[in-house]
């Protein structure tokens, strides 16, 4: 049954409020801070707040950028790029890189970040996060519409080939998902939501 209660509404027609409530209600959603270089070697950094982890092996991440990007363009290129954990230390890094600029800037420099060499890939990491994916590029593929419309949105894959964890975020091998305080995207213009120790707790699956 209906509830009468709930503000309905249908995408297409409106949302009829005074800010798209979507990317709210699906949230906090981690981000996708992620480095790539274009076949000459320029560098780019951009946070994108529709990502996700979507399988364990081998471990495949994705994003999502609203248009043909410079992240895009350059994995398109060459196939790799790399993920980097955005925590609350390095949150006014993380939305300096997002400034909408040139693709001759270099969004390291911008935000005051040192890129470091990767082990697999060519494109950097960001030296001062602590958790970095290096990545290959499994699949590209442009959204549709349900009736099959091409949109101008792009999903990214990459398999993860090589992993860097500061080791003070391990405890008897297990890593501590909130001692880095990882930020997450929250919806509206600019919220974001912090992960602290003591925000955690535990729900061990049914047998």
């Amino acid at each position: 049954m209906a509830d009468d209660r709930a503000h309905y509404y249908e995408p297409a027609k409106g949302h009829g409020l005074r800010h798209d409530p979507f990317n709210a209600i699906i949230g906090p959603r981690p981000i996708g801070w992620i480095a790539s270089q274009n076949a000459a070697g320029g560098h780019n950094l951009a946070p994108y707040s529709f990502f996700n982890a979507f399988n364990y092996v081998p471990p495949i991440i994705g994003f999502c950028s609203n248009g043909w990007k410079d992240s895009v363009a350059n994995i398109a290129e060459t196939g790799e790029f790399v993920w980097n954990l955005a925590t609350f230390e390095l949150r006014h890094a993380m939305n300096a890189s997002s400034a909408s600029v040139g693709a001759e800037v270099d969004e390291f420099t911008l935000a005051k970040l040192t890129p470091a060499p990767s082990r697999i890939v060519k494109p950097p990491r960001v030296l001062e996060s602590p958790v970095n994916f290096e990545c290959k590029l499994t699949q590209l593929i442009q959204l549709q519409r349900a009736d099959g419309e091409k949109v101008d949105s792009w999903m990214v894959f990459g398999e993860v080939v090589a992993v860097h964890i500061d080791p003070s975020l391990l405890r008897d091998g297990v890593y501590q998902t909130a001692l880095p305080h990882p930020i997450l995207r929250a919806g509206r213009t600019g919220d974001y939501v912090e992960v602290r120790p003591d925000a955690m707790f535990e729900m061990p699956r049914p047998a």
